[in-house]
């Protein structure tokens, strides 16, 4: 008798000693709820104390060291694991499985397998859609693939990112796909676009910038574009956009309204520029007209969930400075970011010198334009001191390196760029200059680009390239916050890489394979806000045979009047 109530008096302690421990160990109430990793059985203090030792309460990606072969990565939201990588290359096969521990569950791990099935079942979290994928590429922290790692999500956010087991075990999810050989990574961000004007895809090629717009793109424009013109376009383009991966675009266009009304009919993101110009053209007629008009598509959009707006200025050439420093005023009061075309050839910065004594660059930094607020697109002729300009300012540069070799217009210093500090993002400028909407093509060419012209294989790794294409994209737009990285409260944007096709076999390094080897063909499905809309490279908000139609009917007119 006595002995039997020993041992349950030893029980007890035992019992009171665990959970002790799991609650020094847990953050306060209201904290995210933590994982650890493998608990077979939390039967003492110590073991309890050992295995939550890491563990991490952070609502985001953390980082324990620069290296990218030590680092202590966070995975959290509702359900949270901190695992420690050991020595050597970054691996994901390492990682073990990580289980929800309670407070309950502290002192009695060893319970019935039948009885713990059964609290499971109660303690599953209805959630939206559950993605299996091969590999995650989070993007932050930079350098990171998962294998065999689940995204969780919920309310059109990213809940929690986790192994599959763990996923399955820890959530009722009312869709679960199952991605075997596929990459799963953020949505794409286009960072300079001119989405109408895909239905001038090769109308003029092999031309130098001057001669292209002046004697082609102006004057098809001041014939052809209209409000029906810019939603025709505009949905080519985000056709075209959404099966190549690309989940937002940030358009420099005329009718700017139909351009964000028509991206978000198809579910899409976008941050529509509001054109400024010195000369009339369809959209307005002197400065004052296109400021107000402006204001109208901004105050259309200002609380839209999917649609951002920012100013346009075409160019210092384009732009005088009256209406530049009005745009500035403006984009401080709306606090919307300055998109504007900017050393994009030699020959710009020569006639600008020429004309009025001054870089380009050095008259927007007089005019206050050099901040933040700033993404500066192709910046091929670039000074090291406009470069550690750039960098003190925060200032954003938009890389388009596809069109700028179709173009000849030079060559984007990424390295030096990068090496300064400064944010360096990607996009593919119009379909009529280069000539297509490929954001993964634009990857590889910028990395082989970047390493060519600072003589580096070093430079723009596959990590970066992929960065460049989402989080950079996201920073320059100002959204980092909101898309960008696979990262819990994020929102659902994201992509589906299939790599189990011959072109991508065998597959040692997802990331390479996604900057390096991926077409955009092998883009199967995509996310936005959580709503797919892409699978198995079907649309699913898009009527795609509208598209071709309208596209060939502008083919008709504007080829037919040109011949």
């Amino acid at each position: 008798m006595r002995s039997r109530q020993a041992a349950r008096d030893s029980a007890k302690r035992r019992r009171a000693a665990s959970t002790t421990a799991y609650a020094a160990a847990t953050p306060m109430a209201g904290a995210p709820r933590t994982t650890i990793s493998r608990i077979a059985s939390a039967t003492s203090a110590h073991s309890v104390q050992r295995r939550l030792a890491d563990v991490s309460g952070s609502s985001r990606w953390s980082r324990s060291s620069s290296a990218p072969s030590r680092q202590a990565i966070a995975l959290t939201g509702d359900s949270a694991a901190s695992l420690k990588v050991p020595p050597g290359p970054l691996r994901a096969d390492w990682k073990r499985p990580c289980v929800p521990i309670s407070s309950r569950d502290a002192g009695c791990a060893s319970a019935p397998a039948s009885k713990s099935r059964h609290r499971n079942r109660h303690r599953m979290q209805p959630v939206d859609t559950l993605l299996e994928g091969r590999w995650v590429i989070p993007v932050e922290p930079e350098g990171v693939v998962l294998e065999h790692h689940s995204v969780v999500i919920d309310g059109g956010r990213i809940r929690s990112i986790l192994p599959h087991a763990e996923a399955r075990s820890g959530y009722a999810a009312s869709h679960t796909v199952e991605l075997r050989e596929h990459v799963l990574l953020p949505g794409l961000v286009n960072a300079h676009t001119h989405a109408g004007m895909t239905l001038m895809r090769g109308m003029a090629d092999d031309l130098p910038l001057v001669r292209w717009l002046e004697e082609h793109i102006w004057p098809v424009e001041g014939r052809w574009v209209g409000d029906e013109f810019v939603r025709d376009g505009t949905m080519l383009a985000v056709a075209e956009m959404l099966r190549g991966g690309t989940t937002c675009f940030s358009d420099m266009y005329f009718y700017p309204g139909d351009a964000g009304r028509t991206a978000a009919a198809a579910g899409m993101r976008c941050v529509v520029g509001m054109i400024v110009l010195d000369f009339p053209t369809v959209w307005a007629g002197g400065a004052d007209e296109y400021l107000a008009r402006a204001t109208e598509v901004h105050d259309e959009f200002r609380s839209h969930p999917l649609v951002d707006t920012a100013f346009a200025p075409h160019a210092p050439y384009t732009v005088s400075d009256g209406p530049l420093e009005r745009v500035r005023v403006l984009a401080d009061e709306l606090d919307v970011p300055v998109h504007i075309h900017l050393h994009e050839t030699r020959g710009e910065v020569e006639s600008a010198v020429a004309a009025q004594g001054v870089r380009p660059f050095a008259r927007l930094d007089a005019l206050e334009l050099v901040s933040p607020r700033l993404m500066a697109v192709h910046m091929t002729e670039l000074a090291q001191e406009e470069i550690e300009r750039l960098a003190e300012c925060g200032a954003h540069v938009v890389h388009c390196p596809e069109s700028n070799l179709k173009l000849a217009s030079g060559f984007c210093p990424v390295a030096k760029l990068a090496a300064a500090g400064v944010n360096v993002a990607l996009g593919t400028d119009g379909a009529a200059s280069n000539n297509d909407l490929d954001m993964i093509q634009e990857m590889r060419t910028a990395s082989l680009v970047a390493k060519a012209v600072a003589h580096d294989a070093t430079a723009v790794p596959a990590h970066r390239a992929i960065a460049m294409a989402t989080i950079a994209g996201a920073r320059a737009l100002g959204k980092d916050e909101t898309i960008g990285s696979l990262v819990p409260g994020k929102a659902a944007d994201l992509i589906a890489i299939d790599l189990g096709a011959i072109e991508s076999q065998p597959v040692y390094d997802a990331a390479s394979q996604v900057a390096f080897s991926a077409s955009r063909s092998q883009v199967s499905d995509v996310w936005v806000a959580g709503r797919r809309l892409l699978r198995d490279r079907a649309l699913l908000t898009v009527d795609e045979d509208r598209v071709l139609a309208r596209a060939r009917h502008w083919r008709t007119r504007i080829g037919g009047e040109s011949r």
